[in-house]
């Protein structure tokens, strides 16, 4: 069955993550049946399969300059779609996925601010196992 896991929404930076269209009724992080994990950012899209998945960890607490909106990381060539700057999860992935956010061609990596990144992360790691 599907997993779905919402971001948690901090609505201190409503004005950040709706310029972006994100909608805390549609967007975060999915695992679904066929293997594949999904992860949605207003307009933007992840799609990789769970195979592709190296590791994945929790983060935070973040700077919120540095964790708020959707960026690009600097220091290496990940991502994040984020909500909060509590906590969240790094999805580490074998093969980069394509463009999301330019000017990278790909990305290594993909931060996330799901309300339960702890059950994200077992559940990745369960699915991987399996």
């Amino acid at each position: 069955m599907s997993r779905f896991f919402p971001y948690d929404f901090d609505r201190r930076f409503r004005l950040v993550w709706r310029l972006f269209g994100v909608d805390p009724e549609v967007d975060g992080v999915t695992l679904t049946d066929d293997g594949r994990l999904g992860a949605t950012f207003g307009r933007f899209r992840v799609d990789t399969p769970l195979a592709n998945i190296a590791d994945v960890t929790n983060t935070g607490p973040y700077r919120w300059w540095k964790s708020v909106g959707l960026r690009g990381s600097g220091a290496d060539t990940g991502i994040t779609f984020g909500t909060t700057n509590r906590v969240g999860a790094c999805i580490l992935f074998k093969e980069p996925i394509p463009q999301v956010v330019p000017p990278r061609p790909s990305h290594a990596g993909l931060t996330v601010t799901v309300a339960e990144p702890d059950a994200l992360v077992n559940a990745v790691k369960g699915t991987k196992d399996a």
